[in-house]
């Protein structure tokens, strides 16, 4: 493998969300596929998240998306990858809340933490709407539903009563409590929330929950990593906790190891800025309105080109020292092979001059943080 020359990184100039603590390193995949090719594309990625284990990888994060060509059930998928791997956090980022029913998210939650050994880090948000009649909702407010759902939810994972038999159906007596079962203990602590504006930032923060932050927010921004960072310290200046250990920026990083990987990205990159979210679509996948990103948002920008100019991009971004994770967003249309290189490519050209050590050489202590 041809890399560009980069020196070793030093503590002089790798960055770190803390001092004493390292930059967790991770992966965003859509798991998605070309019509009638699901089955397949579900076992790459059990099989991405076992090799991104190997790497060192602290977190592959997943996608969900209803009625098109990606992943719908990130909780039945990452019960499945828990059976092939052993200790990479498994996330969903994110899961619609206003759509799902929270007692049985609750259960489904409980029980995949359980399955993988409390290695599931649950990423919800609003998600995305449109879809109110097909799940035999009246048109609502998503994101009032959301928390609403979210709260619920919450009550459910804590294993608190979510309410009482009123009419007995001659199994237990009326009055008895209810809660949800089974539930993760430490579960509660690996609850995220996705945010996309410094405003929504805030709101995470308040709910005391963890920050994700995704590779497009809200509105006109010029300086992308600028708002990130304000997005941040907005969060971490609200938040209940004296400590809040958790924020995580994702970013497009493709560092070329080679001219023709270095072709690839640029023309990943030319696609994604005129063609916004139609960009990298697999094939057969629904096709959202062509053209660049509209003005109620902005898409982040690829950071491309050598491992040093790679390096040198997220090394100018305000947001990452401020991370404490780092998310590295896979495109959609990539298959298993292409993507294999690039976390491979991440982790040994670019993460290590950021304050990342691979996992599985990682202090104890450093590895319980997340």
């Amino acid at each position: 493998m041809t890399t560009s020359a980069l020196p070793a990184p030093s503590p002089s100039s790798s960055l770190s969300p803390s001092p004493g603590r390292r930059l967790r390193l991770a992966f965003n995949a859509r798991i998605s596929f070309p019509t009638g090719q699901a089955g397949q594309a579900l076992r790459d990625g059990i099989e991405l998240f076992r090799v991104a284990e190997q790497l060192g990888y602290d977190t592959g994060w997943v996608y969900q998306r209803h009625f098109d060509n990606y992943l719908a059930s990130p909780m039945v998928f990452h019960a499945a990858v828990a059976q092939h791997t052993e200790r990479i956090g498994l996330g969903t980022a994110i899961i619609g809340v206003r759509y799902e029913d929270p007692v049985l998210l609750a259960e489904a939650a409980g029980t995949a933490d359980l399955l993988s050994g409390g290695r599931l880090q649950l990423g919800l948000g609003t998600g995305q709407g449109g879809y109110d009649a097909l799940f035999g909702q009246e048109p609502n407010d998503g994101r009032e539903q959301s928390l609403t759902r979210l709260a619920a939810f919450l009550r459910g994972i804590r294993g608190e009563t979510i309410g009482t038999i009123i009419d007995p159906a001659g199994l237990l007596p009326a009055g008895t409590e209810l809660s949800v079962r089974p539930t993760s203990e430490t579960l509660p602590d690996r609850v995220w929330y996705g945010g996309g504006s410094v405003a929504s930032a805030e709101r995470v923060g308040r709910l005391g929950l963890r920050l994700l932050l995704s590779t497009i927010l809200s509105g006109r921004v010029d300086d992308y990593g600028a708002e990130l960072a304000r997005a941040i310290t907005a969060y971490r200046a609200v938040h209940p906790g004296t400590t809040p250990r958790g924020v995580a920026v994702s970013h497009s990083v493709l560092p070329a190891t080679s001219p023709e990987l270095a072709r690839v990205y640029a023309a990943y990159d030319e696609e994604r800025r005129t063609q916004g979210p139609a960009a990298s679509r697999p094939r057969g996948a629904l096709a959202p309105v062509a053209g660049p990103p509209p003005v109620q948002f902005t898409m982040s920008p690829v950071h491309h080109g050598s491992p040093a100019a790679v390096v040198d991009a997220l090394l100018a971004d305000p947001s990452v020292p401020l991370s404490d994770e780092l998310i590295a967003f896979l495109p959609p249309a990539f298959g298993l092979r292409e993507n294999l290189r690039l976390l491979e490519d991440i982790a040994t050209t670019v993460a290590p001059h950021l304050g990342w050590t691979p996992a599985l050489t990682a202090r104890p202590a450093d590895q319980a943080d997340g």
